[in-house]
Order: structure tokens, then sequence, then C-alpha cells
């Protein structure tokens, strides 16, 4: 049960349909308490032209149809599945790799150990073997260290096997003794 049903005068419950089923809807919802309603509408009048009235009436009739829960079955499923592909095929090609934040959702964080680093000479590499990749750094501040390799792996907009291909085009490129851009350069996979 969500905070919001124990103290509906005092929580706010907020929720989008960014991840599923479409986030061009650009839909979502809103429950305040009854004494914020009237500020909170007059705020988001002020805000925005609105949302099409024909999106939201679909939407509803989704929801209340019961066809948003099987499609957040779906979702689950799949991303479930993708998630612990990466998160096998990372300890089978990097050993070692610890893997967090698999509960946030479409992605995990890897912090590979310290003999794949310095990290500008893994991401050149992958670079180089066409997987295009993004540092944790990118992402805001994390702690230097000079030889560490930190990643942010997406899985939600990959099927499993582009999973499996991208971590050993990966781990085939740390493997290569030509170095960076032995690869040709082009990116064929974006973990």
């Amino acid at each position: 049960m969500s905070r919001q049903g124990l103290d509906p005068e005092h929580v706010a419950y907020t929720g989008s349909v960014s991840k599923s089923p479409a986030p061009g809807l650009r839909l979502g919802w809103f429950l305040v308490p009854a004494a914020m309603t009237d500020e909170i509408v007059a705020r988001k009048r002020t805000m925005d032209l609105g949302n099409p009235a024909v999106d939201q009436a679909v939407l509803a009739d989704f929801i209340t149809g019961g066809g948003y829960d099987r499609q957040l079955r779906r979702c689950q499923r799949a991303y479930r599945e993708r998630r612990d592909t990466l998160a096998s095929i990372l300890a089978e090609h990097f050993p070692g790799t610890e893997v967090s934040g698999i509960a946030a959702g479409l992605h995990i964080i890897a912090a590979l150990p310290e003999r794949y680093g310095p990290e500008p000479v893994f991401m050149a590499r992958a670079a180089g073997a066409g997987v295009a990749l993004r540092p944790l750094g990118a992402c805001g501040s994390v702690p230097s260290e000079d030889r560490a390799v930190r990643l942010v792996l997406g899985h939600a907009h990959l099927t499993s096997p582009d999973i499996e291909q991208g971590v050993r085009l990966l781990a085939a490129a740390q493997r290569d003794t030509d170095g960076p851009g032995a690869g040709g350069g082009r990116s064929r996979v974006f973990i």
C-alpha cells in the first residue's frame, strides 16, 4: 500500500505512464489532499496548456479496462529478464563486478574490478569495439578513484540477445591487445 493511502489528507501521490505504455503520451496523475486541490489545479493551468482530452480518455479506458495492469505485468517480466541477463553475462565476462541498483528499474550500476581500469582506457576500448557506454561519473559526481570503472548500464531498450552481444563485444575489447580503436569505431550496441 502507498503512503498516500495511509494518510490521504497529508500525502500526495504522483505517477506517470512514461515508462509504459508510451513515453510520448506525457500523461500522469497527481492525487493530492482535498485542501490542496484548487491550488494545484490553478497552478497546472498556468504552467502549460494542458493535456489532450482524447489521450486522457483513452488512458482512462485502458486503466479501467485492465489493459494497463496487463501491460505493467508484461513490462515487469521483460525488464526482469533483461536485468537478469545483464547481471549474469557481466558475472560471466567480468568476474568480480559489483552490481547494484538492480531494484531501481531500467538500469544497473556496475563497479568493475580495478584490473579493468583505468576508466578512460576501458571507455576507449569499448568505443573502439562499437559499444557505447555511460560512465557513472557522467550522471553526477562520484568519488574519483584512479583505476575504478563504474558504469550505468541500461537494459530496458535492448533484447536479451542484444545485451549478451554488447557485453561479449565489451569483454573482447578489454582482452584485445591492439588497444583502443581496434574494433573500427562503429557504434553497434548501446548499453
